[in-house]
């Protein structure tokens, strides 16, 4: 099974879960209409919004956009265009049904199928370890953004850049190197413990969730115990840049 075939099936399994969905909303105080499919919270995407600097009009590409929950609100807030970007035609499809104005299609952290110079803003949100390889994908919100577009990323980085106890997806990213290598200016990677905290509430409390029938349940407990067996490995960060 491919991983975005494994994502298909996480969408599939989350969308029958109002537990999960209950659970995520409450733990990280989100929007009440925000679908989320990473473990952002409510706080931290007021900081998002406000990084963007988007006005009314221009266009944000939601990279790796999963449900579409994050865009649909920094959209709803801003007044901006939104296009939407995942491997998941499940998330897509999820995604269009909230919302027929914004533009959500299935491409890849590398391969967007936008042309160059064509949105104000990108945001990844918890997302950019996916990408194979980590450069390609900056290079592609490089390429897809406009002059003086803002890119703003949320994500972990070991604590020791190259750590092998550290998931392989996550030990070599260090954005404060790489956003510059792909000719990002302007660049900006802050820790956020307090974003940290919040995640790790969400993962003991899933843990003490007593839903066995539940498949997304069962995924959230198995990622919760795989999070919290490195937990003191990564930091969660919060970056920022410029083209």
């Amino acid at each position: 099974m491919t991983t975005a075939d494994k994502f298909d099936q996480w969408y599939a399994d989350r969308a029958e879960s109002p537990i999960a969905d209950e659970l995520v909303h409450r733990v990280l105080d989100l929007p009440p209409d925000l679908q989320s499919t990473s473990v952002l919270s409510g706080a931290g995407l007021d900081e998002v919004v406000h990084a963007l600097e988007l006005r009314a009009g221009e266009v944000l590409l939601d990279l790796a956009c999963g449900r579409g929950g994050y865009g649909l609100e920094i959209a709803r807030r801003t007044g901006c265009g939104l296009i939407g970007v995942d491997f998941s035609g499940v998330a897509i499809s999820q995604a269009r049904q909230r919302s027929a104005r914004a533009d959500f299609r299935v491409g890849t952290l590398t391969a967007t199928g936008l042309e160059s110079s064509s949105v104000d803003a990108v945001v990844v949100v918890d997302a950019l370890q996916f990408a194979d390889p980590k450069p390609a994908a900056l290079e592609e919100c490089f390429r897809v953004l406009r002059p003086g577009g803002r890119l703003v990323i949320t994500c972990w980085e070991p604590v020791v850049v190259g750590d092998e106890s550290v998931s392989p997806l996550i030990r070599d990213l260090d954005l404060a190197r790489l956003l510059p290598e792909a000719g990002f200016t302007a660049v900006e990677v802050v820790s956020k413990p307090e974003w940290r905290a919040v995640e790790k509430r969400l993962w003991d409390e899933a843990l003490a969730v007593d839903a066995p029938d539940d498949p997304a349940i069962r995924s959230m407990q198995d990622e919760a115990r795989r999070v919290l067996g490195q937990f003191d490995d990564l930091r969660r960060v919060f970056a920022t840049a410029s083209r």
